[in-house]
């Protein structure tokens, strides 16, 4: 297994939990809502921001931006490990359906979903 694999990623963020005697806190309802806490304060940190902005942090804010990544991250993987789900397999089959729903020649440069006039 790949030190840097979701899986290696997984059980370290597993026994990280398991040592402290927190995997009794980590139920996928709470985990759901701690993603949900977590996607919004990395949401804040973009809040006021323009898009130029938004795409050149400080080195300070990118750091910020990071660690609220991370968090999302960690809360995902623990997550998909609770639910027995795989993130790379789930992932891939929803870029497949996505490339059957969004066909390149009906979306290419537009933000519209397909089928909006």
């Amino acid at each position: 297994m790949q030190p840097d694999s979701l899986a290696a990623l997984s059980e370290r963020l597993q026994s990280f939990a398991a040592v402290r005697d927190w995997e009794q806190f980590h139920t996928p309802k709470n985990l759901a809502m701690a993603i949900t806490a977590e996607a919004g304060e990395l949401a804040a940190e973009f809040q006021w921001l323009d898009g130029p902005q938004s795409a050149s942090l400080s080195a300070e804010h990118r750091a910020r931006v990071a660690d609220e990544m991370a968090d999302v991250l960690c809360y995902l993987v623990r997550l998909a490990s609770q639910l027995g789900i795989d993130l790379v397999a789930a992932t891939n089959a929803k870029i497949d359906r996505n490339e059957l729903r969004y066909p390149v020649e009906e979306v290419r440069g537009s933000a519209r979903k397909c089928g909006e006039g």
